[in-house]
C-alpha cells in the first residue's frame, strides 16, 4: 500500500496540472471505485463537473481536491489509493487502459485516470470542515496528522505515545495517533531508532519516541526525494514512473540479509496480518 511519501509524491505530481483547471468529462469505469458514493456515478459527475481544483492536499495517506470557491462547505474529493491506485496524468489522444476506473477530462484537454489494479482504492465527493486544528474533509476527521505535517505537536504525540501499553510498532499503524506510517516505513523507522517493534510504548521513554518519530522524518524525507519506494509496477507518479528508495531499505524486505549496521541477519517475523523485519542484536525487546 502506498504510504506517506509515496501518496506525497503524487500530490506533488498531481499539483500543477490540476491547480485552476475544471472538470470537463468524467467516465466511472468500475463500481468499486465509487462505492463509498450512494448516488453512484451520477452523484460523481454532478460533484466534479464544471468544478475548478483550487488545491491538492494531503493527510497521512488520503489526499484530496478542494473544488470550487472557499466556503464553509467547501465541495472536496478524497481520494484513497488502497493498495494499488495511481493517479496518472495522461494526453488527451491517450485511450484509457485496462485497470482505469475513473477517467476525467480537465478543460485544457489533459486527462486524470484514476488506475486500480486490485480496486481497493477509491473516490469520495465530500465536504470540508474546521475542526480546530485545520479544515479537512468530513470523512477524514478521525485522522490524525502525520510526520511530516509542519502543524504535528511532537511532544504532545510523544507522551501519548509513552502512556500506551501497545506494541509500539501497532502504535506507530495507528491512523488515529500518527497518520502515514504503514509497515515499510514503520520498519525502517523502528530500525534506525534501534527499537524492536513488540516493545510497548510504555516501556519507552519520551525522549527515545521523540527520537524514533525524527528518525520517522528523516526515513520519510529520504523516502520522497527517492520518488518513494516500488516494489512492483503498482506504485508509480502521475508520470507512470516508479520510485527508488526500495534500494536504500535498511530493514523492510531485507531478511535473511545482513544488517547494515552490525552485520547479523535480519530477520522477518509475523505481525498480526503482516510481517516485522527486524535487526535481532540492534533492536533488542
Amino acid at each position: 500500500m502506498p504510504e506517506l511519501p509515496e501518496v506525497e509524491v503524487v500530490r506533488r505530481g498531481l499539483e500543477p496540472h490540476l491547480v485552476g483547471k475544471s472538470f470537463r468529462d468524467i467516465d466511472v469505469r468500475h463500481p468499486r471505485a465509487i462505492r463509498g458514493i450512494d448516488g453512484g456515478a451520477g452523484q460523481l459527475i454532478a460533484a466534479l463537473a464544471g468544478q475548478t481544483v483550487q488545491q491538492v492536499r494531503r493527510r497521512g495517506k488520503f489526499l484530496w481536491l478542494e473544488l470550487g470557491n472557499s466556503t464553509p462547505d467547501q465541495p472536496c474529493l478524497v481520494v484513497h489509493l488502497g493498495m494499488s491506485g495511481q493517479m496518472l496524468i495522461k494526453d488527451s489522444d491517450v485511450q484509457p487502459t485496462t485497470h482505469a476506473r475513473i477517467c476525467t477530462t480537465l478543460d485544457d484537454g489533459t486527462q486524470l485516470w484514476f488506475v486500480d489494479q486490485r480496486t481497493f482504492g477509491y473516490w469520495l465527493p465530500t465536504t470540508l470542515v474546521d475542526v480546530g486544528t485545520g479544515v479537512i474533509p468530513s470523512t477524514i476527521t478521525h485522522i490524525a496528522r502525520d510526520l511530516l505535517d509542519p502543524e504535528l505537536d511532537m511532544d504532545k504525540l510523544s507522551r501519548r505515545i509513552s502512556a500506551k501499553n501497545s506494541e509500539i510498532k501497532k502504535l506507530l499503524l495507528n491512523q488515529e495517533i500518527v497518520a502515514g506510517i504503514g509497515n515499510i516505513y514503520a520498519d525502517e523507522m523502528l530500525w534506525a531508532a534501534q527499537i524492536h517493534p513488540r516493545t510497548p510504548g510504555s516501556n519507552l521513554s519520551k525522549k527515545k519516541i521523540t527520537h524514533l518519530l525524527q528518525a520517522g522524518q528523516t526515513v520519510m524525507r529520504a523516502a520522497l526525494e527517492q520518488g518513494g519506494t516500488s516494489f512492483d509496477e503498482l506504485y508509480v507518479n502521475v508520470n507512470g514512473e516508479s520510485g527508488y528508495f526500495d534500494v536504500r531499505l535498511n530493514a523492510y524486505g531485507q531478511h535473511n540479509k545482513p544488517c547494515d549496521r552490525c552485520g547479523t541477519e535480519i530477520i522477518k517475523e509475523k505481525f498480526t496480518n503482516r510481517s516485522s523485519h527486524f535487526c535481532p542484536q540492534c533492536q533488542r525487546l
